[in-house]
């Protein structure tokens, strides 16, 4: 039975921390400076459901550019599900990104009722799992890689545009500079030719994004990357199941399979280079 006093809302930069603690709860394992990250990307892009007062159900619906949303966070409160206030903000959710290609990574058990609400599958994305430590450098290209702060912003934002469906410079800028990470560059010929970072989490570590122009620069990062903490702390790569090379990186340095989600999309799936993407950025915000 709905509530008469149940309202959904815009959270406050405060209470997108539930959103992550709730995260954490489903054992999505976010990172630690997530919540600042990602409220820099569209401030006005988390919701929550509210019943007598108490937060039962959020969403996160974020608007990049002009014509790009992604969806995530969408998680109701254990004790209150199966009620319609999911839907409901659901629901809220879609409209704000009303016009706009949705994207999604979801859990493939929902992949069906995400179907139903107007997605479509376009790939699956992979979480490996495995060790870090290793030298860094150990890579090709070891003596190209560079801090990413040594490289100018709006050269790094325009490295990143064709990575993504639409704008996301205000995520991005927050996203490199983001305490206790690793943000790591590479160079070809002066020239950025990928870059990659790797961030504290619940648990271990977790390196996205991971571009890079060949496979051989996206190994020297990646080596890079995990070269920055601990042999015994565990790393997580998420990768394009289409991106045979990031695969076959990852199963090449001992990573095993996690888990994986279902990348959806309300429209035609954009077009991206899938095989210059190792590892996806954040399988909340795309």
């Amino acid at each position: 039975m709905q509530d008469q006093h149940y309202s959904i809302r815009t959270m406050t930069r405060g209470e997108v921390d539930i959103a992550i603690e709730w995260a954490a709860r489903e054992g999505w394992n976010p990172g630690l400076q997530d919540a600042d990250c990602y409220y820099a990307a569209d401030p006005n892009g988390f919701m929550v459901g509210v019943l007598n007062g108490t937060p039962v159900a959020c969403i996160s619906v974020i608007r990049y550019g002009e014509s790009f949303g992604f969806l995530g966070f969408y998680i109701v409160s254990p004790e209150y599900r199966g009620q319609g206030y999911g839907i409901q903000l659901w629901n809220a959710g879609m409209q704000y990104l009303k016009g706009r290609n949705i994207g999604l990574d979801g859990v493939v058990d929902q992949q069906d009722n995400y179907r139903r609400s107007g997605f479509r599958l376009a790939y699956r994305n992979i979480r490996y799992q495995g060790l870090g430590g290793g030298s860094a450098t150990a890579g090709v290209d070891a003596a190209a890689v560079v801090n990413l702060a040594s490289v100018p912003l709006a050269d790094l934002v325009a490295y990143d545009r064709p990575f993504f469906p639409d704008d996301r410079a205000n995520f991005i800028s927050t996203w490199v500079q983001q305490p206790d990470c690793h943000a790591l560059g590479i160079l070809h010929d002066t020239e950025l030719a990928g870059y990659g970072v790797i961030r504290p989490c619940r648990s271990g570590y977790k390196i996205g994004p991971l571009f890079a122009n060949t496979p051989e620069l996206a190994e020297s990062l990646f080596v890079a990357l995990k070269s920055r903490v601990g042999a015994g702390e565990t790393v997580y790569l998420d990768t394009p199941q289409a991106n045979a090379a990031a695969v076959e990186l990852a199963e090449r340095h001992g990573m095993t399979v996690a888990f994986e989600t279902a990348r959806m999309y309300t429209r035609d799936a954009p077009v991206l280079p899938l095989d210059r993407i190792v590892g996806v950025t954040s399988f909340e915000l795309g």
